[in-house]
């Protein structure tokens, strides 16, 4: 997957989760480096009791209902089971998330947070690092919201749905490439409860991203705003201005009218104004997703699976009046 185009990294989940393999660290017991001397040996301290050896990870993760992680590896069943013992499920009940999954099975909260730190375990992620990732992931849902001004005329969905995606997007953007088609499938599946906006982030590096949205705010002028972004998301690497006008012509539109368009700067004021509020919400980079104005903390790795686990979670809040459901 291309690399996002970011200027600095996303201190979310995504950084503690979703990024590279953590470093585990299984060290040999030294062997005895001793020289062989004629001195006697030391007396051997007096035997221990022997104690019964602890419940292995996979028992401990046994017998939850609805959930089977046998197929983990055996060290990552060992630190997801020290975080169903170690970590709280934010339903709001006083238990750990080992003890939410199996006394409160209607917890749908309490499961997805442990399909998160299963497939996180599962990439090599320490517990401890989870456990840092999914405190700050759902206390950023306590944070204050961005308030964005999205345009209908550049949304996909039902105005009055109940979750609103914004997307910060450079149409030069190697990644938001690979993002588009991830995001356009994921809205499709949200069907009714999500709706799907874009908002034009040309980057400074990227030469021929401003002409680009330009192009994509006259062509929405036109009605045919998604018809002109799939088009540049699908000629990536030939964006200059110059080539522009033969997609607005293959869209059915007026390349020579776009043509006088980008000369004039018509639109460059509007792409300014979009600018301004990704700079508010404190992004320097494509692309840049948010959830009824809580960033997307997986900005790093737009994943199908992550996307729908953050939707999930946005709902469950938003129907509970800014709060987990509780059991």
């Amino acid at each position: 997957m291309p690399l996002p185009c970011w200027k600095r990294v996303t201190p979310l989940l995504a950084a503690v989760l979703f990024t590279g393999l953590a470093c585990t660290k299984n060290p040999e017991a030294a062997a005895d480096k001793g020289s062989a001397s004629a001195r006697p040996a030391p007396a051997a301290p007096p035997a221990a009791a022997p104690m019964a050896p602890p419940p292995s990870a996979g028992s401990a993760l046994a017998g939850i209902p609805g959930m089977d992680f046998s197929a983990l590896p055996p060290a990552a069943q060992g630190e997801l089971a020290t975080i169903f013992s170690d970590e709280f499920c934010y339903c709001g009940c006083p238990h750990t998330l080992g003890a939410c999954l199996r006394q409160h099975t209607d917890c749908r909260h309490a499961k997805r947070m442990a399909r998160l730190a299963a497939r996180s375990v599962s990439a090599g992620v320490s517990a401890a690092e989870v456990i840092v990732g999914l405190s700050s992931y759902y206390g950023s849902f306590r944070e204050t919201r961005v308030d964005l001004k999205v345009d209908p005329r550049m949304c996909k969905g039902d105005a009055n749905a109940p979750v609103t995606v914004a997307e910060f997007a450079d149409f030069e953007c190697p990644s938001c490439g690979h993002a588009s088609p991830l995001l356009k499938e994921f809205a499709k599946k949200g069907g009714d409860k999500m709706r799907l906006c874009f908002l034009p982030f040309p980057l400074p590096s990227h030469p021929n991203a401003l002409p680009a949205a330009q192009a994509a705010l006259w062509a929405r002028d036109q009605g045919k705003f998604w018809e002109m972004h799939d088009a540049l998301f699908g000629q990536q690497q030939n964006l200059a201005p110059a080539a522009l006008p033969a997609l607005a012509d293959k869209i059915g539109l007026s390349g020579a009218k776009l043509q006088e368009v980008l000369k004039a700067g018509t639109y460059a004021k509007e792409v300014e104004t979009f600018r301004n509020q990704g700079r508010a919400a404190n992004i320097s980079g494509t692309p840049s997703v948010f959830f009824n104005g809580r960033p997307y903390p997986g900005a790093l790795t737009l994943d199908p699976e992550l996307l729908a686990h953050s939707l999930e979670d946005e709902l469950e809040w938003r129907s509970n009046n800014n709060a987990w459901a509780a059991d």
